[in-house]
């Protein structure tokens, strides 16, 4: 079992939360104008390295947040959370 560690609840059992991929990934300028080999690597390839990386997680059955999280992938250690920005429409 792994503890998650939410900004704003604290620390919660991996069974609240949702993973939601690799962050700071960042829309295509112009989605249209990709090809369909362009579209489907921005869809489906992500990196994958032995060590620290920065995820997407949302906290479903807590306060509904999402926020970023560096992990270690080869421990499983959480060493860096920071809240996601504030969307303004």
């Amino acid at each position: 079992m792994l503890l998650i560690p939410c900004p704003w609840c604290g620390p919660r059992d991996e069974a609240e939360f949702h993973y939601g991929g690799q962050a700071h990934v960042a829309y295509p300028d112009d989605p249209a104008a990709l090809s369909d080999e362009e579209w489907a690597r921005y869809l489906f390839f992500r990196d994958n390295p032995k060590g620290r990386f920065a995820e997407r997680w949302s906290h479903a059955a807590g306060c509904r947040r999402w926020f970023t999280l560096t992990r270690d992938t080869s421990t499983n250690t959480f060493t860096n959370t920071s809240a996601a920005p504030e969307v303004t429409a």
